[in-house]
């Protein structure tokens, strides 16, 4: 069995005052194995955070199937338990760890506050303990633990909120854009780190990002959308050296890098558009 088994999904945003819906999720379906990386790619507006937002339960979904390590995620949870253990289950980190760390807490009771709601550890020198771990884990050390997020450069407030997901040890972490605010070079330091993360437990990652370079590091697989639909999938080296759908070329080709040619994304762009005016 799948870690994560989506089928059908669907989520409309309705319009007020008689505008037209906004279709913002339409008929995905996917899986991700056990300590798999899955891309969702797509420029603003493909549906890939609502997407996102669905599994982790900040969303409604209109209809369909979303399964996480076989629970049915959709439904509602019964009592305080089911939703500690769903909570568990999956957890997010988001693009922007400001709105998501508290200013007025420092690093190590923010990732002890975790720990003990969830009561994950007997004591409290054992909790001490496992925050020295989550640390360690993300690279940083005690003198960052002893810091409130204002004290850290970016990079380093993204690595305590990767410690945070971390510390309640989910079978699935959902990153949503959660690179692209950084410097190139803190960007590659955190894919790796999300990576040696990955080998050493086994964690299933659904990467969302619309940065094709940053997919092609982390993830085995890739799904495209384009309006909310899944236009292409498979597996990364091949969707992005030989991609089959036109909107698939044009991310490629609108991707720079070496041998980079504008001319090419004019092309792709004309195919695309000419792909999307015929009928049917």
């Amino acid at each position: 069995m799948s870690l994560v088994e989506v089928e059908g999904l669907n989520r409309t945003f309705r319009a007020k005052r008689g505008g037209t819906p906004v279709v913002a999720v339409d008929d995905v379906g996917f899986r991700i194995a056990a300590g798999e990386a899955l891309g969702l790619v797509g420029e603003s507006g493909s549906g890939k955070s609502t997407i996102a937002r669905i599994l982790m339960g900040l969303e409604r979904a209109d209809s369909g199937r979303v399964e996480i390590d076989g629970v049915d995620r959709l439904a509602r949870s019964r009592g305080r338990t089911e939703r500690l253990a769903r909570a568990r289950s999956v957890q997010m980190v988001f693009q922007d760890p400001n709105g998501t760390l508290d200013r007025h807490l420092t690093v190590g009771e923010t990732l002890r506050r975790a720990l003990v709601a969830h009561r994950m550890l007997p004591s409290r020198s054992a909790v001490s303990a496992r925050v020295g771990e989550l640390l360690d884990r993300v690279r940083l050390t005690e003198r960052h633990g002893r810091a409130k997020p204002h004290e850290l450069s970016g990079g380093q407030r993204q690595r305590i909120a990767i410690a945070r997901a971390l510390a309640l040890e989910p079978r699935l972490v959902v990153l949503d854009e959660a690179v692209s605010a950084l410097d190139v070079s803190v960007q590659a330091q955190v894919l790796d780190l999300l990576a040696e993360i990955q080998r050493d437990s086994g964690v299933g990652y659904l990467f969302v990002s619309h940065d094709l370079a940053v997919i092609q590091q982390l993830c085995q697989r890739s799904l495209v959308l384009f309006r909310g639909r899944v236009v292409e999938q498979g597996e990364t080296d091949r969707v992005f050296a030989a991609p089959e759908h036109p909107y698939t070329r044009l991310l490629v080709a609108s991707t720079p890098g070496p041998g980079w040619d504008p001319e090419r994304v004019v092309e792709a762009r004309l195919s695309f558009t000419q792909r999307m005016t015929l009928p049917g």
